[in-house]
């Protein structure tokens, strides 16, 4: 059998360009969290997600980071609506939209990382809400505050294939001239607290002690009251009593002679038999009596 030495020399090339390439450019591998951005002549030609995969001499693998990223901003600087110079420090965290990774890759960054972006981004949009709020408004409203910073930036990253996952922001720092006027003005508020407390507290002292003093009295009103009015009963009941005796006397006549009767008899009983040694002419003699004819 005769063998054609032309083929099994191209065999023989193309299995050593295989051999070579694979020594040249092995098997890659797609970290988890990042796309595979691969690219020929700088052109994007796939997007390849997390595992393995081979390329070919002439592809070039770029690892793309789609997980979360967190940029500082130290110092954010903006002014109030009354003219305050204000300033904060905040952390957003935010990733890459997995369906944006072409056109990040190819406008803004080669690996995922925009932090510079998110920064701009972040102060433009702290001096444009700061600019709406008063400082006393920017102390006492920080929720609503940090609420509109992050719907503003929401907007803003999305421009750039991102989206924020979370703000967080410290405390608002002014002057020291303004600081020292707040300090002073919250420490006139609590002496006015204290003052008006304390106002409160005698207050309330002075309105007990007129109660208990309106109590006693009435209570005292109401014993003598009590007691007057028992007494007009008592005297009622008692002039009651002797319209009734006096009444009963008028209309029996026999009664009042018996009372007579009792009276003279009582006498009778205490007398001792001896007759008044002196006698006056209009005194009676007891148990003399002479009929005159």
């Amino acid at each position: 059998m005769e063998v054609n030495y032309r083929y099994v020399r191209w065999g023989a090339v193309g299995l050593a360009l295989l051999v070579a390439g694979a020594i040249v450019n092995p098997l890659h591998t797609v970290p988890t969290g990042h796309r595979g951005v691969i690219t020929v002549g700088g052109n994007i030609k796939g997007i390849q997600s997390e595992g393995y995969l081979l390329l070919w001499p002439w592809e070039k693998l770029n690892i793309f980071n789609v997980r979360a990223e967190q940029a500082d901003i130290e110092k954010a600087e903006g002014s109030t609506s009354d003219l305050q110079p204000v300033t904060t420090s905040l952390t957003v965290r935010y990733s890459v939209l997995p369906n944006k990774v072409a056109e990040v890759f190819e406008q803004y960054s080669k690996d995922g990382n925009l932090d510079s972006y998110i920064s701009t981004a972040t102060q433009e949009t702290f001096k444009a809400v700061t600019a709406k709020f008063t400082a006393p408004e920017l102390i006492a409203k920080r929720a609503i505050v940090s609420n509109e910073i992050g719907s503003q930036l929401r907007v803003k990253v999305a421009l750039y294939g991102a989206h924020i996952i979370n703000i967080d922001m410290r405390n608002f720092s002014f002057s020291r001239e303004y600081m020292a006027a707040i300090n002073e003005k919250a420490t006139q508020e609590q002496l006015r607290q204290a003052a008006e407390n304390k106002v409160l507290t005698v207050t309330a002292e002075q309105k007990q002690k007129v109660a208990v003093a309106e109590a006693e009295a009435t209570a005292q009103k109401a014993r003598a009251d009590g007691e007057a009015y028992a007494a007009l009963k008592i005297a009622t009941a008692q002039a009651d009593a002797l319209k009734v005796q006096n009444l009963a006397l008028a209309q029996n006549k026999d009664v009042l002679e018996l009372r007579r009767i009792e009276v003279e008899l009582e006498k009778a009983r205490r007398w001792d038999g001896k007759l008044p040694t002196n006698v006056y002419g209009s005194a009676p003699m007891p148990f003399l009596s002479i009929d005159k004819k």
